[in-house]
């Protein structure tokens, strides 16, 4: 079993800034290049899952697991940097969404049901 770090976003924050100074990098981490990149990380994660079932998609073989793994970590990584040159706290956003969101679909009026806010309607 591997060991668990428990970095905060901060922290990882502070590592990929570090990193990115240390090659000269952020030069090339404008928002919109990190945005592309972004983008192209979720579809690279897309493609595991690709014309699996659901059932497979949720029983993937340990070498599967890690090549996910690793396309999460780039996701991250490419968030909390778009995050850090946009000077956005990814936590507090994070806490305003939810808000938004519980407003948006009260448990006691779409439990079990998934259909996007605008299509509930007053029934």
């Amino acid at each position: 079993m591997s060991e668990k770090i428990t970095d905060s976003l901060a922290q990882l924050n502070e590592k990929l800034l570090a990193f990115a100074r240390a090659r000269d990098w952020e030069q090339f981490h404008s928002p919109k290049n990190l945005a592309m990149a972004l983008i192209a990380e979720c579809a690279e994660l897309v493609e595991h899952f690709q014309w699996l079932s659901e059932a497979q998609s949720q029983q993937l073989a340990p070498e599967k697991q890690e090549q996910v793994a690793l396309e999460m970590a780039d996701i991250l990584i490419y968030l909390i940097r778009t995050a850090e040159r946009l000077d956005i706290d990814l936590i507090a956003a994070a806490h305003r969404k939810i808000a938004i969101n519980e407003s948006r679909y009260p448990a006691d009026k779409v439990k079990g049901d998934a259909r996007r806010a605008n299509e509930y309607g007053d029934e």
